[in-house]
């Protein structure tokens, strides 16, 4: 390709570029898009349906828990339910914001109802100013001089039963009650303010006077917070809807927000930016470094592109973008978030759950996500996360995963994240854990067919499933080494501080190989059995700061090792075993750590045949917060 362009010719394309980005985008699936969808018409009858309802045509993601409309086709108005009682929807009034309803069983007969007062779910709606209550006496003997009242007596041939109506806070109510004792039943009924004055005023209407108040119902306020928050949703060109957790959100054009959809820059805005864009070009940059940018961008594609082709076929499946958006719904329900991207919950379309994870921009020629495909795609193993599929289209990458219903190991071993989640593992599921991923890591590291270092073992890349079997993630830092390799070149270090190991960071220590995920596992293991970060500013006692100190000195003493949670001699085998290998696994020099394969037979083993390694060399440890960042490429480590 030539990349001499003029000056000019770049100006056009930046125009051209910026002019496409500020046109509204559009789906090319838009019988799925959310947007459209929710911002379609959906009538029920007479009743057009508007958030926070749903129901009929109209989906879940639409409007809000709590607010589901049935639509009967025998019926030309929706229905809602409210214990055990049937309410139609007369009216949706989204300027109030009120609903109008009406008891479907007093509309049908108001002399056969359920005998049950008109309950609301009070927690989503109330009742609005305009209601008035009225009481409702059935089974009723004739009380003389009391004009309050209907005949129910058809069907009945030994005399007449009435049934008689007091408007609640009338003075007559509270002389007429005591009068109504020997009534069978009674019920409380709101009706529109208008329509109990004009029930006083009709005193000779009867039952049609009833079925005409029952007919025009009463008014229910919905303004509980969704309304205000929809007003701004849609004042930023959204649509109102929720996501699978039921919180509300913002559906914009080919994205979801929380609660509002980003600014569009206008037009003229638009050449304004562009116009001081293009000078600032023209004064700081060269052509020359503008092609460079692009052809960078080009370059990157190619990477890809060219290793996807080298692999095929792989044993996993390709996906196009849409079929991602398909697969989460939209992206609704997002499971978390890393400094790779976001990790959302989808399904395919045989109703497996997955678990996609949408990527950032890739650094250097899309290395991050060629290692995950190229690592995971090689591995078959029970401690190992499942590639189920990726996607690689324009700038979208995103990989697909089997679902761990109990996310990530750091919720479970860390005491301020277990009284979060209100849930503590027993010491045997810790146990099993630890040793799954050794399982793991052994298979990575001797059962492929070439050898994958991971280099970023930590409790956020271990995985759960539902019967807690561990399973290794994340693969962005991996790199594939043949069997025969003992020690790997590496330009820079790569990890998260508080796991890496000495030699990546001080290559007089040792060289880089398979140990180095020894060291990592090791670290992983000490804040599993202390259940807290292996450096911990916020212990009172400095000796305490750095954990694996500490442990070491309580495990030389032959002192008790003070763990939460242990309970039997069982727990404290467990526990001690744990705490001997991962101190062989944190040893300085990397020819000292044992392999994984001895790592597992270490676990699997007899407490009673494990030695007490040397100490490991531990320098001060940083006491600050700003010392303990996480990073994937860092320069510090402690060692």
């Amino acid at each position: 390709m030539d990349f001499n362009l003029s000056l000019s010719s770049i100006i056009i394309i930046l125009f051209l570029s910026f002019f496409l980005t500020i046109l509204p985008p559009s789906y090319c699936d838009v019988e799925d898009d959310p947007f459209e969808v929710c911002n379609r018409t959906h009538a029920c009858g007479g009743v057009n349906i508007t958030f926070p309802f749903w129901g009929g045509t109209r989906p879940d993601y639409c409007g809000h828990p709590g607010h589901e409309l049935t639509c009967l086709e025998t019926d030309q108005y929706p229905v809602m339910g409210f214990e055990g009682l049937d309410f139609r929807v007369l009216n949706i009034n989204t300027s109030s914001p009120t609903f109008t309803i009406a008891r479907s069983d007093l509309l049908v007969d108001p002399c056969a109802p359920k005998y049950q007062d008109t309950i609301l779910n009070y927690d989503l709606f109330d009742y609005a100013s305009t209601d008035q209550n009225i009481t409702i006496f059935y089974g009723c003997p004739d009380v003389p001089d009391i004009p309050y009242r209907f005949n129910c007596s058809h069907g009945v041939s030994d005399g007449n039963i009435y049934a008689y109506y007091l408007v609640d806070e009338h003075p007559w109510s509270r002389q007429l009650y005591p009068q109504f004792n020997r009534c069978d039943n009674n019920i409380m009924v709101p009706i529109l303010r208008s329509s109990a004055l004009a029930l006083l005023e009709d005193t000779r209407g009867g039952a049609p006077a009833v079925e005409k108040a029952m007919d025009e119902g009463f008014e229910v306020d919905y303004n509980n917070g969704l309304a205000s928050v929809c007003g701004v949703c849609k004042d930023s060109g959204g649509v109102c809807g929720s996501n699978s957790t039921g919180a509300f959100v913002c559906y914009c054009r080919d994205e979801v927000q929380p609660y509002m959809c980003p600014k569009p820059i206008t037009l003229s805005a638009g050449i304004g930016v562009l116009m001081v864009t293009i000078c600032c070009f023209k004064r700081k940059l060269s052509s020359n470094k503008i092609i460079c940018f692009w052809k960078k961008e080009s370059e990157t594609h190619k990477s890809v592109e060219a290793f996807l082709r080298n692999n095929e076929p792989l044993a996993i499946r390709r996906y196009n973008y849409s079929d991602i958006k398909k697969m989460t719904n939209f992206f609704i329900d997002k499971l978390g978030e890393g400094g790779f991207g976001g990790v959302y919950k989808g399904k395919l379309q045989d109703g497996s759950l997955v678990a996609v994870k949408v990527l950032k921009e890739s650094k250097g020629n899309g290395e991050e996500f060629i290692n995950e495909v190229a690592s995971i795609s090689r591995t078959s193993h029970v401690n190992i996360v499942t590639l189920m599929g990726f996607c690689f289209e324009g700038s979208k990458r995103t990989l697909i995963y089997e679902f761990m219903p109990n996310g990530s190991l750091e919720k479970f071993i860390y005491k301020e994240n277990r009284s979060k989640a209100n849930c503590h593992l027993e010491w045997e599921t810790i146990y099993k854990i630890a040793l799954g991923i050794a399982r793991g890591l052994e298979y990575l590291h001797r059962g492929c067919n070439t050898r994958i270092l991971h280099f970023d073992i930590k409790p956020h890349n271990i995985l759960l499933d539902e019967n807690f079997c561990p399973k290794i993630s994340d693969f962005g830092l991996a790199k594939i080494c043949s069997k025969e390799e003992s020690i790997i070149s590496m330009l820079g270090a790569r990890g998260t501080i508080g796991y890496v190991a000495p030699e990546l960071v001080c290559r007089n220590i040792g060289g880089v190989s398979h140990k180095s995920d020894v060291y990592s596992y090791g670290m992983m293991v000490l804040e599993m059995v202390g259940g807290r970060k292996n450096i911990d500013i916020r212990v009172d006692h400095s000796s305490e700061l750095f954990f694996p100190h500490w442990i070491y000195k309580r495990l030389e003493l032959d002192e008790e090792l003070g763990l939460e949670g242990v309970m039997n001699e069982e727990d404290q085998e467990r526990a001690r075993k744990m705490i001997i290998v991962s101190l062989w696994c944190i040893q300085t020099d990397p020819l000292n750590r044992p392999p994984m394969s001895k790592v597992v037979n270490m676990l699997e083993g007899s407490l009673d045949s494990l030695q007490i390694p040397p100490k490991p060399f531990f320098s001060s440890p940083p006491r600050s917060p700003a010392d303990l960042s996480t990073t994937t490429e860092t320069s510090q480590v402690i060692l």
